[in-house]
């Protein structure tokens, strides 16, 4: 493992949840959310991180708290007014199925003194799974980001059972996105936010003036758009073992990016992509040959 060359910690901003996975199996739960996973999945590269997120006061909340600290991950909650969020991935008819509970309809995050100290003193600032959707929390969350081109990270991952508004999601994220660092998009925000391909969704991004865009499709691997439009794409990575869960690839794919930029600085050139790209797709199908979202070395 290389020496983190970094002043401060990674602060990430989004979801913590339980998911329950159902299957013919039976049913199970693993502590997680999109930001949670990015969050843990930093620390387990070594990376001093704090997540923000909404955890309740309940025996959920109790499960998520007790995850972060097994890794080491600093948690500053906002308070679940009905209690933590749970997302159930119904398995047992083939094609999974989503389902969510008020609390992960109603999340918000707070940005408090607490809060906005926090994300001032980040090296970076990763946002993943926000409700872009509520106008008045993209703004909170947009005040407290300063040297945003310099220092903010976002990935949409809208759910379709939290998404209140589409249109409005969309404009609120985009006019941050052009504002940032690096968009991680995956061929399901295309789908389920643009109706468009995710090539399509890139382009629109790059042109709205979005600087970076790291796009991922599965089982066609990933690309980055940079640098006047430049391209470079990799294929997703060939390792031993079956592929059991795929839940926590593009997760594991951001925080692999992230902990690059970190030790390496921003690529500066095609190779340099190439060689994060690269590491990315390692990280994600190790994890992928695991059940749950937890980030896997390879």
């Amino acid at each position: 493992m290389p020496e983190l060359n970094v002043p401060a910690r990674v602060v990430v901003v989004g979801d913590a949840l339980i998911d329950v996975l159902r299957d013919s199996e039976g049913s199970r739960e693993f502590a997680g959310g999109a930001a949670l996973n990015v969050a843990v999945g930093l620390a387990v590269l070594g990376v001093p991180t704090t997540l923000i997120a909404m955890v309740g006061d309940d025996a959920d909340g109790a499960t998520l708290r007790s995850f972060l600290d097994q890794y080491g991950v600093q948690l500053i909650a906002t308070p679940g007014p009905l209690g933590s969020s749970r997302a159930v991935s119904d398995r047992t008819d083939g094609e999974p199925r989503y389902f969510f509970n008020d609390a992960a309809k109603a999340r918000r995050i707070e940005f408090g003194t607490v809060e906005r100290d926090a994300l001032e003193g980040a090296s970076l600032v990763v946002v993943s799974c926000f409700p872009f959707d509520d106008t008045a929390q993209t703004e909170a969350l947009a005040a407290c980001v300063t040297d945003p081109e310099r220092r903010l990270v976002i990935d949409p991952n809208p759910r379709a059972g939290m998404l209140h508004d589409g249109p409005r999601f969309v404009r609120n994220f985009e006019a941050l996105a052009a504002r940032s660092l690096l968009v991680k998009v995956g061929d399901d925000d295309a789908d389920l936010l643009y109706h468009i391909t995710l090539d399509e969704l890139r382009e629109r991004l790059v042109d709205a003036g979005a600087h970076t865009v790291l796009a991922t499709a599965g089982s066609l691997g990933a690309s980055v758009s940079f640098a006047n439009n430049e391209l470079v794409s990799a294929a997703i990575a060939e390792l031993d073992g079956t592929v059991i869960d795929t839940m926590g690839a593009g997760d594991a794919t951001l925080a692999a990016s992230v902990f690059t930029i970190l030790t390496d600085g921003v690529p500066p050139d095609s190779a340099a992509w190439q060689v994060l790209l690269s590491d990315a797709m390692l990280t994600a199908a190790a994890t992928c040959r695991h059940e749950g979202a937890l980030l896997r070395q390879p």
